[in-house]
């Protein structure tokens, strides 16, 4: 398998802070995403390349083997595994042995020929002879999800490209922004591939993120939203149409209304994850607005109240 260099796609140094990682990958997603870039193959290639970079280079313990190892340090802990077995084997006398195998290890290891050593001790068997070949289980996967407020208001199926191949998954009515899910066995990528040997494939994590939306604000599972009323109903009373998730409702305003005064709607929030027929509340803050081009006669009844 060819070296990838991982900095580079994401366009970070190998000292860049996991701040740094975050925000590239952030930037680089949304302009090669697949769904602004449809029937474009190289875009889906550097979209799959750029979330196999992510997945190793967000988590400390795989950017740690990656800088050690290089494209090798998916096998990290099982090279570690057998040199400390070895170790122990020759502190009492014995020879060195894995899983049948027998290894021609060098007491001076040289990065030069790292794919070389990994190539026969985890594919190809030992030099000496041939040996049961140990399995290994593949990478976990690691991915984003984009959605609008008002899709993560309703469970609805969505299609995801992961590796080259399209899976479906629901997405429940809820979901929050930074939630994960798993999928099982839905892990690997160009980088680790699959489970090896027979072994079994890493899993798929999927990491929400809600778009802001321009109307709605929501906390927790409450949502927030200014509506606009005139002078004469916040004085006098009345009555205001509002445009919920669900729906259009008719909410009462009462007489004397202060700016910046809310009303809950009880029950018009946000669903609450897994839990049917559960949501949160719609909090709605009135502003008023003042009456502009005022005729002279309407002035005049504005003083009139001033001065009573």
């Amino acid at each position: 398998m060819d070296f990838i260099d991982y900095y580079n796609i994401l366009g970070v140094s190998k000292t860049a802070s996991d701040d740094d990682i975050k925000k590239a990958y952030r930037k680089l997603a949304r302009k090669l995403h697949p769904d602004l870039n449809p029937n474009d193959a190289e875009a889906s290639k550097k979209f799959q390349q750029l979330n196999e970079a992510n997945e190793v280079l967000s988590d400390p313990d795989k950017r740690k083997k990656y800088d050690q190892y290089g494209k090798d340090w998916q096998h990290a802990d099982q090279f570690e595994a057998q040199r400390q077995q070895r170790q122990s084997y020759a502190q009492q006398g014995g020879s060195s042995s894995f899983d049948g195998s027998n290894f021609d290890f060098s007491d001076d290891f040289d990065g030069s020929n790292f794919s070389d050593f990994f190539a026969s001790m985890f594919g190809q068997g030992s030099r000496a002879g041939g040996g049961r070949q140990a399995a290994f289980r593949g990478s976990d996967y690691q991915a984003e999800l984009h959605l609008g407020l008002r899709e993560a208001y309703a469970t609805h199926k969505q299609s995801l490209n992961v590796n080259g191949k399209t899976i479906g998954i629901t997405v429940q009515a809820g979901v929050e922004d930074g939630q994960k899910i798993k999928l099982a066995g839905y892990g690997g990528g160009p980088a680790s591939g699959p489970g090896q040997n027979g072994g079994p494939n890493g899993d798929l994590y999927i990491t929400f993120l809600i778009d802001p939306d321009p109307r709605y604000k929501r906390k927790g599972n409450d949502l927030y939203v200014t509506e606009e009323i005139d002078l004469y109903t916040a004085v006098l009373g009345g009555e205001k149409v509002i445009e919920t998730l669900s729906g259009a409702v008719k909410v009462p305003v009462k007489p004397e209304t202060q700016p910046g005064t809310s009303v809950r709607l009880k029950g018009k929030g946000f669903p609450l994850y897994r839990k049917d027929g559960q949501f949160g509340d719609l909090y709605v803050q009135w502003q008023v607005k003042l009456p502009t081009n005022l005729t002279d006669a309407q002035k005049d009844l504005f003083r009139q109240l001033a001065s009573a």
